[in-house]
């Protein structure tokens, strides 16, 4: 059996981190070797960003909202990078025989976040399709109603929604309702699977 890959991509609150552990979980019961992957965590940008002495812990826990010309070049380039690195990963893995990759946030999360920064789309042909990708579709207003909710504020979410309704669109992405409780929602994700 090839290793499948599973991904949930969302707004910053949307429940993507709380449905990815209970699905891990959910096939880890069934004695499936479960790899788990957040494309933002994996990807260079981060990695960098995280060594400059610029940054301290609280930085480095939120989005970034604001980028200039050479950054957003970066990062386009970084994204070429970590889809090489993503190959290797997945080479090494299936070599480990895991039978799933479930991903907090995937490479479609990248294309999003460079959108949002150039304040243009963008498109990537580079990334491998998953067999399963879910946009973890969540109001900004109730996400912003939520206990833990994003810094940025609600602006900064309704700018990010059109962006991520416009790439579920492009990469076909099955949309699941992330306004409901988390266990209808975790519900909905076995059903696809």
């Amino acid at each position: 059996m090839n290793m499948q890959i599973i991904t949930i991509s969302g707004l910053d609150g949307s429940g993507k981190s709380t449905q990815i552990e209970l699905l891990k979980k959910h096939l880890e019961a069934q004695d499936k070797k479960v790899f788990y992957f957040h494309a933002i965590e994996f990807g260079l940008a981060n990695k960098i960003s995280s060594l400059s002495c610029c940054h301290n812990e609280k930085t480095k826990r939120n989005s970034v909202a604001k980028a200039g010309a050479f950054k957003i070049w970066l990062r386009k380039a970084f994204l070429h990078i970590d889809l090489c690195r993503f190959k290797k990963l997945l080479a090494k893995l299936g070599k480990e025989g895991y039978d799933y990759l479930v991903s907090d946030r995937y490479f479609y999360d990248n294309v999003v976040n460079i959108a949002f920064l150039s304040k243009k789309n963008i498109s990537c042909n580079e990334i491998i399709r998953p067999g399963i990708a879910v946009y973890l579709k969540a109001s900004p207003e109730i996400i912003m109603q939520r206990e833990r909710k994003p810094e940025q504020g609600l602006e900064y979410l309704q700018k990010k929604e059109k962006l991520y309704n416009e790439m579920a669109k492009e990469y076909n992405l099955k949309i699941v309702d992330g306004n409901q409780d988390k266990n209808k929602v975790f519900e909905e994700l076995c059903r696809l699977i």
